[in-house]
């Protein structure tokens, strides 16, 4: 653990990996198990009640919810699926992105404040467990099992010289490195944004309380974690996008007639 000591003999413990591992609430159940829970709560309440009265002219929260859905249907699933075969998958490609989105933005939630993603277990358990078999299913039973095997690891076209080299390659890809990706690239980047808001508000917190000269250096640390505030926001939402994005596209891929 890293330290910053200043002239006034106050020491100043650096934030890390330790701050995301809470302690149990009760037994082994701890803050990010209980947060997982409630974003599933979250979104089906929230779906529901949008859609208990629908009308023509949606109010407010129909409007959202209908903004959601487009998303997740047209934006994603219609765009990286293909409008022949995107329907059946409309309802976990927006599970996946709602689902990802909600548990990303309580790292902006006072009180809450803590990304559920940037525990690898949560994002990795939703590409492996659930995209993972999903889109490798569908691609047997479209192609037939050496036909999806050849689909996914040999590019038509490519030379046979070439191949030796390339089946490998695509198929540690396709069937090893695809789901790894795609957790950790959203567990990276909410565990390295949280881990940033940390440093600079408990930064400026400290400086502040500190006395003496740092007081001045203090609002510095404060601006930069609310300028970085916004830009994590913008991050969590795009993760969520990426992360749904991905999904959809590795099942049009595994669907599609042509490599």
């Amino acid at each position: 653990m890293t330290s910053l000591v200043l002239a006034s003999g106050g020491e100043f413990v650096a934030p890390g990996v330790k701050d995301f591992f809470p302690p149990a609430i009760f037994g082994s159940v701890d803050k990010p198990m209980v947060l997982l829970v409630l974003s599933v709560i979250i979104i089906g309440t929230f779906f529901i009640v949008a859609t208990r009265n629908l009308k023509l002219v949606p109010g407010k929260f129909q409007f959202a919810a209908e903004s959601v859905y487009d998303i997740g249907r047209n934006s994603i699933a219609r765009e990286q699926i293909g409008g022949k075969d995107f329907k059946p998958f409309v309802p976990l490609i927006l599970t996946v992105f709602t689902f990802i989105l909600v548990n990303n933005l309580y790292g902006l939630i006072p009180f809450i404040q803590f990304p559920t993603m940037s525990h690898i277990g949560f994002p990795l358990a939703v590409s492996v467990l659930v995209i993972y078999p999903v889109y490798h299913y569908v691609g047997f039973k479209r192609h037939g099992f050496v036909g999806y095997l050849k689909h996914a690891t040999m590019p038509p076209g490519a030379p046979w010289f070439v191949l030796i080299l390339l089946i490998p390659i695509e198929f540690f890809q396709k069937f090893l490195l695809n789901p790894l990706t795609l957790a950790i690239r959203v567990f990276a980047a909410m565990f390295a944004g949280h881990l940033l808001l940390l440093v600079f508000t408990l930064a400026g917190e400290f400086l502040l309380l500190n006395g003496g000269f740092t007081v001045v250096v203090a609002p510095i640390a404060f601006l930069f974690a609310i300028a970085l505030t916004f830009l994590e926001a913008l991050i969590m939402v795009l993760q969520a996008y990426i992360f749904a994005l991905l999904s959809a596209n590795y099942i049009g891929a595994a669907l599609a007639e042509e490599h």
